[in-house]
């Protein structure tokens, strides 16, 4: 099974500029989401799409391999859609850019989610740290008895109507993994509504009757949204709490 991961990057981020090349703990945001990516076995082939020529020179100073694609994209699954018009593989990896704890255990196991019959779409759950139930940024996933997400939202789900405590929360870990079928039928969609509401691309695909499936991970990620998801990385990097 060839894999292919893309890894989205785009310079113009409105919290944090620049925030590909923005560096943590020595290394560029993007050189370390690339490296984790590269050390999975499993990955064929590790791609950094961007629209910043700043961006592939960067990466081609590197080493990393990168290509340019259109200004015009709305989203990093728009990108991962261009490259695999010209890169064919059995699966594509969506690998969010701006996730520099990101680990080669995640592909692995996004993979083999993958290899699974009848597995169209696949993503990644952690349970949920007590400090992210009510961060909106944290995104939470419930999932049915086989492992297809029933909903992600921003809000704390499910809703723990009789102060049980006995709830287990999960938080969605932003990496995807497509079939092409899949990916194809989700660029050729518009917006659904509950995506537009929640801000959550992955939305779309439950909207139009495709499932999504979630494995389970031990391995937190944190995305670097803000100076302050900066250096809090920076800090779990350098051996800091």
């Amino acid at each position: 099974m060839k894999c292919i991961a893309v890894i989205p990057a785009r310079l113009a981020s409105t919290r944090l500029p620049r925030k590909p090349l923005r560096e943590i703990a020595g290394k560029t945001m993007i050189a370390r989401v690339y490296e984790a990516v590269a050390a999975s076995k499993l990955v064929s082939q590790t791609i950094v799409a961007t629209d910043a020529r700043e961006v592939v020179e960067h990466c081609e100073k590197l080493g990393i391999p990168v290509r340019m694609t259109s200004p015009a994209h709305r989203s990093g699954t728009d990108r991962v859609h261009e490259i695999a018009g010209s890169v064919e593989a059995d699966i594509y990896i969506n690998v969010q850019g701006d996730e520099p704890l990101t680990r080669p255990e995640h592909l692995d196991l996004l993979i083999r989610l993958m290899q699974q019959p009848g597995v169209e779409v696949g993503t990644l759950k952690i349970a949920c740290a007590a400090a992210d139930l009510s961060n909106p940024n944290a995104v939470k996933v419930v999932c049915d008895a086989a492992g297809r997400a029933l909903y992600f939202s921003r809000s704390t789900i499910p809703f723990d109507r009789e102060h049980s405590g006995q709830v287990r929360y999960f938080k969605h870990l932003g990496l995807y993994a497509y079939r092409k079928h899949a990916l194809e039928l989700f660029c050729s969609w518009p917006e659904s509504g509950l995506e537009r509401i929640e801000r959550l691309e992955q939305l779309r695909f439950l909207e139009n009757g495709v499932a999504i499936h979630v494995a389970e991970t031990s391995f937190e990620t944190i995305g670097v949204d803000t100076e302050e998801d900066l250096r809090r990385v920076e800090q779990i990097l350098l051996g800091g709490s």
